[in-house]
């Protein structure tokens, strides 16, 4: 919920598969519940947090890939400087999504952080139309008008701009962007990420730890037994994810990418008891009522191909 989500990879013109969808669902359902994970590992540093995410990642990614066969791509990719360069990018971005996440989680705003999730496609199609030329309908023209009076609404309410929910759209879309120039299977490319991450997350592991203030192996054993799990809720659910993706119509997975905020959401208000009143129970409605007319022209467009 990779708190930061996946970009889809389905083909247009593929047939949904169950298994696909078994498998895109279970992932949606992870990121679903990992706020219930990270609110365990709210007391640890979002920094040291992050820093494990990435250090148990990178066996499990390396573990799958090695058992797919395909660390022939990998090869390829290590001895190509202008892959790593991108992938350095995007690793950067992934991280700073993850921060974020962790942060927001931790310090009691999941409903902001559900927010950044929802408006995510959205700004997605709009930074698309305003950095790669692509054209908007009039379907996605009124969903982003929609969702922007929504976030306008909740800054008047709130005095401020919501921080973490744009950081967490922003920050998103700009790894979404960058990644399209990533010419390498995500299975590959996240390991590729993880990797180049690695060095500085060890490092910053080792310097905590030496100066006191680490939890892994140090104070409660519950506290490592978590952070080593960092890699399992990381890693898991983006393998999942990509192997449901393949097998599903792009138009599918746009409107399952909804089950995970929708859940955040509902973990914020009926779990967590972060107050939901005021301009939110009219902000959040038409943030919804946008994703509804955002999912119609999908749906129009799969039929418009199709037909």
């Amino acid at each position: 919920m990779s708190d930061a989500r996946p970009i889809p990879i389905a083909r247009p013109d593929n047939e949904d598969s169950l298994g696909g969808f078994l498998y895109a669902l279970g992932a949606y359902f992870m990121w679903g519940f990992l706020p219930i994970y990270m609110k365990m590992v709210a007391h640890i540093s979002p920094v040291e947090v992050v820093a494990h995410r990435v250090l148990w990642s990178l066996p499990i990614a390396a573990g799958i890939i090695w058992a797919l066969g395909r660390t022939n791509d990998l090869r390829a990719a290590l001895r190509a400087p202008k892959m790593l360069g991108m992938a350095a990018i995007t690793a950067m971005l992934v991280s700073i999504n993850w921060g974020i996440y962790v942060w927001a989680i931790g310090s009691g705003q999941a409903l902001e952080a559900a927010l950044g999730y929802y408006i995510n496609p959205l700004f997605s199609v709009a930074l698309g139309a305003t950095l790669l030329g692509e054209r908007l309908n009039r379907v996605q023209m009124a969903a982003i008008a929609l969702a922007a009076l929504a976030v306008a609404m909740l800054t008047w309410e709130a005095g401020r701009l919501p921080l973490v929910a744009l950081g967490l759209t922003v920050s998103w879309a700009a790894y979404a962007f960058f990644k399209r120039s990533l010419p390498i299977g995500p299975n590959q490319g996240f390991f590729l990420e993880v990797m180049l991450l690695s060095p500085i997350a060890f490092v910053y592991v080792i310097w905590v730890q030496a100066n006191g203030h680490g939890h892994f192996l140090t104070g409660l054993a519950s506290d490592t037994a978590l952070l080593l799990g960092c890699g399992v809720v990381t890693a898991v659910p983006l393998m999942v994810y990509a192997n449901g993706a393949k097998r599903l119509r792009l138009s599918t997975i746009g409107i399952m990418q909804y089950i995970a905020p929708t859940m955040i959401f509902l973990l914020a208000v009926l779990v967590f008891k972060e107050p939901f009143g005021g301009l939110k129970l009219v902000a959040f409605p038409m943030i919804w009522l946008a994703q509804v007319i955002y999912s119609w022209g999908l749906f129009r467009q799969a039929r418009a191909r199709a037909g």
